[in-house]
């Protein structure tokens, strides 16, 4: 089973808690290939997936296409974890580029990877 970045797969994401998306889901992985690849790394980074459609960039839309999906679909950015390679039951299929590059800038505006987040030259926060 390849796990590459912006693999769509079927997770089990239970157990849960609170407001975190539950149940058997499909998510995209968002990790790094090198650290998927790699044994000594137990867990991979995924973005679950709905059917509910969400507003902003951080519920990118993608299109039931090569991504292996039965319907148009919305990343839950908000709801990115990381998870046991263990729990990936099986690979849908893989995201078009213009759908990954929406992920990736709601991830960036997510974790504050945006440009104008980090000055060299600013104090460092305390």
């Amino acid at each position: 089973m390849k796990l590459g970045r912006g693999a769509v797969v079927v997770v089990e994401l239970d157990p849960t808690l609170g407001h975190e998306q539950h149940g058997v889901r499909p998510c995209v992985v968002v990790s790094d290939p090198d650290v998927v690849g790699d044994q000594r790394f137990p867990l991979v980074c995924v973005v679950p997936v709905t059917g509910t459609p969400g507003e902003g960039l951080l519920y990118p839309p993608f299109a039931p296409s090569q991504s292996g999906l039965a319907k148009k679909s919305f990343a839950l950015i908000d709801q990115l974890r990381s998870v046991d390679k263990r729990r990936v039951r099986r690979v849908y299929g893989e995201l078009a580029r213009r759908e990954m590059a929406a992920i990736d800038e709601g991830l960036a505006l997510f974790l504050g990877l945006g440009d104008g987040f980090y000055d060299p030259g600013a104090p460092p926060v305390q």
